[in-house]
């Protein structure tokens, strides 16, 4: 194993970096688009019945059917690779969000539109950030499933860990074939470990002390 590793420690490194950067850009965009559902949601209430049965449905979906249905569409490459992962990241982060604005105070908001804020100014100055450590909770939930997803997403060519372990399956009873399949999946559990542990810090940082305490 030690000998495996050291002939091809350049490559694992350049596929960890890709595992990485496509797990973390494909959260950064699933963000954007929860956040932007979970404000819709919040505002017209009769949608979060819908919001929370698309996430429970959307979360059973098996990630191989949805890839079967991704290939006809945009082909083998890093583009489903990308859609799989956002389409699965959104969800959890979704649910949060929706929580955790939904669970923001009413009076706090009457307060500080009392104080003569806006809209923006509210759901930025007010609601995010109470609602924030829900958000980040989903956030923490949404980049470990992705680690996983982001692996099956080699079957179309997708970038990352992932291929060292199709490779090893595709060579069972091979020299090598053990050796490709755990590093593969013990760099994604440490990568996953790694990330998480970066964004308890973040929250750390982002977070109102009165609202940690």
């Amino acid at each position: 194993m030690i000998e495996f590793i050291g002939s091809r420690w350049d490559d694992i490194l350049y596929r960890s970096y890709q595992h990485t950067s496509l797990v973390v850009q494909s959260v950064l965009i699933a963000t954007v688009i929860a956040l932007l559902l979970a404000v819709l949601v919040t505002r017209y209430r009769a949608l979060s019945p819908v919001a929370n049965a698309v996430s429970a449905i959307g979360l059973t979906l098996p990630s191989f059917a949805l890839i079967g249905l991704l290939i006809p569409l945009v082909g083998i490459g890093t583009v489903p690779a990308v859609v799989l992962v956002v389409f699965y990241a959104t969800l959890p982060i979704l649910r949060n969000a929706v929580v955790g604005l939904q669970g923001v105070d009413s009076l706090v908001v009457e307060a500080a539109r009392g104080q003569g804020m806006g809209a923006g100014a509210i759901f930025w100055r007010v609601r995010l950030p109470l609602a924030w450590p829900v958000i980040l909770t989903g956030i923490r939930v949404s980049v470990q499933m992705s680690m996983g997803v982001a692996a099956i997403a080699a079957y179309v060519l997708g970038p990352g860990l992932g291929g060292y372990i199709f490779t090893g399956l595709s060579q069972v009873g091979g020299a090598n074939a053990l050796n490709y399949a755990l590093v593969g999946t013990f760099g994604i559990i440490i990568l996953a470990l790694v990330v998480d542990a970066v964004l308890v810090l973040l929250a750390r940082f982002t977070t109102s002390k009165g609202i940690r305490a």
